[in-house]
């Protein structure tokens, strides 16, 4: 990529630029646009002109002030599609503008890196919003000094390894209700609830690769229901494989019993709540001034 060049081909006053779009998705899926009438590669990804894109005026400051600006395009099977815009195949997705010599695409310039936000259909076209690196600052940072668990399960402050025999099942979907219910005829071994709170992972067919988090796990005679807090924005058919993981309540009695984790818990049990700060003395209640644990006079 070279900038200096692009640079002095915009002082000769007659110009042969273009805008082009890259979307790195959060599965890994990577995608290129551009305004021009001929596809282009820049900064080495293949950029497509029959998508339909175009954008608004990039509205850059200085400080810590966000940068924003929009894309619009046409739906189409083969560049965004509808199904996976709903299903949030592209939220959060990574996206670099550039400007770009169409006659020498080596010669671009970054003008513009950020995420999608908000992104909207209508009519077979959809309209996204583009938020610069400084949104981050906007999002809360740090640790919360909560009862429960801050970790994920899994991660790298749990430390516990999920893929061990007895936390994880993979097999196939037999009965799908309402895209979020899902019937299977076997799943022995174990416990009825052993999955609530835990992720369910679409390994196959049209949602694959998009996640959803267990609300209810019953076990019915002949077979284990499974139901999601809300349904996966692609379509799951009898027969896409699925993985599903030991859920965790994030609770320390949860973490010592059930994953033999508690030294890794990243939670504050022992922590007084709100009832407890917000106490005062009463006449017939014990007021020795000593240290309390959960809830009561030690």
């Amino acid at each position: 990529m070279t900038t200096q060049a692009l640079i002095s081909h915009l002082q000769l006053g007659t110009t042969t630029v273009c805008r082009a779009w890259t979307v790195h998705r959060r599965d890994g899926v990577e995608m290129g646009f551009t305004d021009h009438d001929l596809d282009l590669v820049v900064d080495g990804v293949s950029c497509r002109a029959d998508s339909g894109m175009t954008a608004r005026t990039l509205n850059q400051t200085t400080g810590l002030s966000v940068d924003n600006t929009e894309a619009f395009g046409a739906l189409s099977a083969s560049a965004i599609t509808e199904n996976d815009l709903a299903a949030g195949r592209f939220d959060g997705a990574e996206v670099r503008v550039y400007l770009v010599n169409w006659q020498s695409p080596e010669d671009c310039m970054l003008q513009f890196r950020g995420t999608l936000g908000e992104i909207s259909r209508t009519g077979g076209s959809f309209r996204a919003e583009l938020r610069g690196l400084s949104d981050r600052l906007n999002q809360p940072h740090g640790t919360a000094y909560t009862s429960r668990c801050s970790a994920v399960l899994g991660d790298t402050r749990c430390r516990f390894d999920v893929s061990q025999p007895g936390y994880v099942a993979t097999l196939a979907v037999a009965t799908v209700e309402d895209g979020r219910v899902f019937l299977f005829p076997g799943l022995a071994g174990f416990d009825e609830r052993w999955f609530e709170d835990g992720r369910f992972e679409v390994q196959t067919g049209a949602a694959a690769g998009l996640v959803g988090v267990v609300k209810i796990d019953r076990i019915e005679p002949g077979r284990r229901r499974i139901e999601l807090w809300q349904s996966i924005g692609a379509e799951i058919v009898a027969g896409d494989s699925v993985r599903i993981l030991a859920g965790c309540d994030k609770r320390p009695s949860t973490c010592r019993a059930k994953f033999a984790n508690f030294l890794n818990y990243r939670g504050f049990p022992h922590i007084p709540g709100e009832d407890w700060l917000a106490s005062y003395p009463v006449p017939d209640r014990p007021n020795g001034g000593a240290r309390r644990v959960g809830g009561s006079d030690e």
